[in-house]
This record gives structure tokens, C-alpha cells and sequence, in this order.
């Protein structure tokens, strides 16, 4: 995937909220609490007489040395303290109480209090905070690997948010973290977690954003079905076995991304149930054929990159994205499809990006890829197509160098379309004789001696003929024509 798909690809993630979030603060509403709820501003504003709790002050002096932060032991009230990282509310009795800890250098902008990474871990202390609903930490134990402790599991009754995010973790996802039924993010992004993916997980049911992308995990992926999920990312895993078809169920899902792994089988006919999924990457797995008729009904997606299955030599149905009316992204490169390319890809008037290079297909491009006003990229390049290549002069230009067509060796292009300076791809003259091959032209001419057949064989070459070479080629028979004549008399 080159610089400028990527480049489309993250803007068009961020677009819709899609892109692995660092943290995510979901609302609480639903969930009964004491404390009174009030602006999170990254600090606390406290009313005249308002403390902090003293057990919840020492638990934070704990967390903070166990992280490097040594400085913090020296603030007499933590809620107080304002420092970006920590977040606390009041009860009806004016006591604060902490109901966030954010750790990790995100960017330069950001005032999260930073971890030494050669020898910070994870406090225990922190179950000794009973209010907390945000657990955020990135970055802090590169340097000294650990486990993600199970005594977060004890978290189970205030947890809403957990992020544990390119830590270097290792071992295995503790199964406990199934006991933070209140959990609505579950981000350990990019660690080096190890073994299976814990059925336990499914038992958090209001979860919303599941994220444990870049790790080790191998095994199978467990038959969830979360009715309120949005995110679903377990790419660049080791993952095997075939996608549950209970993932159908979870009709709130907007992206699924489950690519670079080893996931064999068929995509699920039960994904048609997805009416709100607008990303979908499946892409570098071992999925087979036949393609998925089912895709048709997803109405809402937008991105679909199915890249690197080698479908076993399937052909795509002419009508499969007759229903896919907003899809704006579409990588099917390199999965061994066959036959023609279906027109009802021309239909898709939302169309910006298309890669269907290096596949079987055959055939002529289909004529209505003229209507493609809003294609930015597309690539043909490395199949078996043939015919006349349909686009105007104009839609050429636009896409420059980012239309592919090459190593289609019956592809061609009508003189009269009037781009052939745009044409540098390996692609000729529809009406352009073959490179090596001959034609006999006959010029005829009557004299006094008799009739005279001269008979001229002309190499087509490799050379195109242009209007002006034709006419200095009809002149030369003229005067060949005329010199005979005169030889004759």
C-alpha cells in the first residue's frame, strides 16, 4: 500500500471517528453513582471546604511513585493539585474522589504525567480507588516488561475505560478483566501480549470500543456478540480459524478490522445484518471463496479492503455492490479473482479509490467506469484484460500516474478519444497492427505491355503510424505508380 492510500486512508478513518482512540470518557449516565457529576476539565475545582478523600490521596502517592512520580508525594491535596492526569468529583458531602488516572506522553501538547520506563509498574493501589472510571496508561513500561496485573479485574463495579496502550505488556490477557462488566473501552493496542483472546471478555456486554490490535495473540477469536459494540480491531495478531458468524449479530458496528492474520474460511453470510459498518479490513489473512454476495447489503460501508486472500479462482457476481451506494474505498488486489470485472462497480458514483491489480480478471473494463467522475485512483494493472479502455481524455489526466493499466496485454486506447500523450503504460492504438507482424498492401497498375501486379510488403514494426506517415506512404505509391508507367511506355 503506497504513501498516498495510507495518507486516504488515515484522513478518511479520522473522518468518522475511526482511528484506534487513546482514550475514550463514555458517558456514565446509566449507571447509579454518589458523586455529582460536573464538568472534567483535567484538574479539579473545588469548593471552599471541599477535601479529598485521605485513603484515595495515599492510594495516588502509591501510584504515583510506583510510575516515577515522586514529585506528586509533596502536593498536600491531589484533588487540588490541579495537574492534567487526574480527575476527581465530589460527593454530596463535598468529598472528592478520583475518577480518572491518565498516564504517558501523547504528544508535546499533552501534560499527562510521564512514566520512567526502566522501572515503572503497575500499583495495586489502584483497586484502592473505588470511584475510578478511567485507567489510562501509554508508554510507561517499555523498558521493564510485565503482565497487565489481574487485580484490575477488582475494578469491575466503577470501570468504564481502560487503556493500556503500547505498554510492551507480556504474557496473556488476564481472563478477570471479564469481571469490569461496566467497561465501555478496552484498548491494549500494540503490546506483546501472548496466547488466546479470553472468552471472558464476552460477558462485558455494554463494551463499545474493543481494540487488541498489534500484539501476539493466536487461537481462535471467541463467538462474541456485543450489541452495542462500534470498534472491533484485532489486526496484526496471529489469529487463526474461521470469523464468528455471531459478529452478524452486532449491528452496532462501525469498523471491523481483523487483517494481517492467519483467519481461514468464509466471510459470514451474517454479516449482511451490518447496516451501520463503514469500515471493513480483512485484508493479508487466508480467507477462500466464493466472494461474499452478502456485502451488497451493507449500505453503510465505505471502506473495504479484502486484499491478499487468495479467494481460490472466484469470480466476483455482477451485481455484489449494487447496494453498497456510499463505498469509497475498495482493496481487492492480489486475491486470485477471475472473470469479468462486474459493472455494477461503475454504479458506485462515491467511488474515490479502487484497487483491483493483481487478479485474473478478464474481458473488456466495463463501459460505465466512464461515469466515474470521483475516482482519484485506480488500478487494473496485472490481469488479463482486453478491449478498448473506455475513459475520457479528461478523467486520464486526473488521475495521472495513479491510473494502472499496465501488464494488460489486450488492453488498447481509440485514436479518437484524443489522450494518446497521456498514455505511457505499454497500452497502443486499438487499431495498431501487432509488433512483428506483416500485412500485404497491393498497388495495381495498367501499361502497354500488359497488366502489372507490384506486390509490397510492409513491416508494421513496432513503430505507431500516425496521419502524416500515411500520407507520405500513399505518396510513395503514387510515384512508384507513375515510374513504372513511364518504364512501360
Amino acid at each position: 500500500m503506497d504513501t498516498y492510500f495510507t495518507l486516504f486512508l488515515v484522513i478518511f478513518c479520522a473522518f468518522f471517528q475511526l482511528s484506534r482512540p487513546f482514550t475514550v470518557i463514555m458517558s456514565d449516565s446509566g449507571v447509579p453513582s454518589t458523586l455529582i457529576d460536573g464538568p472534567q476539565t483535567g484538574f479539579s475545582i473545588n469548593k471552599n471546604g471541599a477535601r479529598t478523600n485521605p485513603q484515595e490521596q495515599d492510594a495516588v502517592y502509591d501510584i504515583m511513585r510506583a510510575t516515577g512520580n515522586d514529585w506528586a508525594t509533596d502536593i498536600p491535596d491531589v484533588c487540588r493539585g490541579r495537574w492534567h492526569g487526574i480527575e476527581c468529583m465530589p460527593d454530596k458531602d463535598n468529598v472528592y474522589h478520583v475518577v480518572s488516572l491518565s498516564f504517558g506522553a501523547l504528544s508535546d501538547d499533552t501534560a499527562f504525567p510521564t512514566c520512567d520506563q526502566t522501572k515503572s509498574y503497575l500499583s495495586e493501589s489502584i483497586t484502592k480507588l473505588p470511584h475510578l472510571r478511567t485507567l489510562f496508561f501509554y508508554r510507561c513500561f517499555t523498558c521493564n516488561p510485565q503482565p497487565i496485573p489481574k487485580f484490575l479485574g477488582q475494578l469491575g463495579s466503577t470501570l468504564q475505560t481502560l487503556v493500556l496502550r503500547e505498554n510492551g505488556h507480556i504474557g496473556s490477557i488476564p481472563a478477570e478483566l471479564g469481571n469490569l462488566t461496566r467497561l465501555r473501552v478496552l484498548d491494549l493496542h500494540k503490546n506483546n501480549l501472548n496466547g488466546s483472546v479470553p472468552v471472558s471478555l464476552g460477558l462485558i456486554t455494554g463494551l463499545r470500543s474493543l481494540d487488541l490490535s498489534g500484539n501476539k495473540l493466536n487461537g481462535s477469536i471467541p463467538a462474541f456478540s456485543f450489541p452495542v459494540l462500534n470498534v472491533l480491531d484485532m489486526s496484526q495478531n496471529l489469529l487463526m480459524g474461521s470469523i464468528p458468524f455471531t459478529l452478524g449479530s452486532c449491528q452496532s458496528l462501525v469498523k471491523i478490522d481483523f487483517s494481517h492474520n492467519r483467519l481461514t474460511g468464509s466471510i459470514p453470510d451474517s454479516f449482511s445484518g451490518l447496516k451501520e459498518l463503514i469500515l471493513m479490513d480483512l485484508s493479508y489473512n487466508r480467507l477462500s471463496g466464493p466472494f461474499p454476495t452478502s456485502l451488497s447489503s451493507l449500505t453503510s460501508l465505505q471502506a473495504l479492503i479484502l486484499k491478499g486472500n487468495q479467494m481460490g479462482s472466484t469470480a466476483i457476481p455482477s451485481d455484489c455492490f449494487d447496494g453498497m451506494k456510499d463505498l469509497m474505498i475498495l482493496v481487492l488486489s492480489n486475491m486470485n479473482l477471475h472473470g469479468p470485472i462486474p459493472e455494477s462497480l461503475g454504479r458506485l458514483n462515491s467511488l474515490r479509490v479502487a484497487y483491483l491489480d493483481g487478479n485474473h480478471f478478464n474481458g473488456s473494463i466495463p463501459s460505465n467506469f466512464r461515469d466515474l467522475k470521483n475516482v482519484s485512483e485506480l488500478r487494473l494493472n496485472d490481469n488479463h484484460l482486453t478491449g478498448p479502455v473506455p475513459f475520457g481524455r479528461e478523467m486520464v489526466w486526473k488521475m495521472g500516474r495513479k491510473l494502472r493499466l499496465n501488464n494488460n496485454s489486450g488492453l488498447c486506447y481509440n485514436a479518437n478519444n484524443g489522450f494518446e500523450d497521456a498514455f505511457d503504460r505499454g497500452i497502443g492504438l486499438c487499431d495498431a497492427p501487432k509488433p512483428g507482424s506483416a500485412r500485404t498492401v497491393q498497388h495495381l497498375s495498367n501499361s502497354t505491355n500488359g497488366d502489372m501486379t507490384t506486390t509490397i510488403n510492409v513491416s508494421a514494426g513496432a513503430v505507431r503510424k500516425t496521419s502524416v506517415s500515411v500520407r507520405l506512404s500513399q505518396l510513395a505509391s503514387l510515384f512508384l505508380f507513375i515510374l513504372l508507367s513511364l518504364q512501360g511506355k
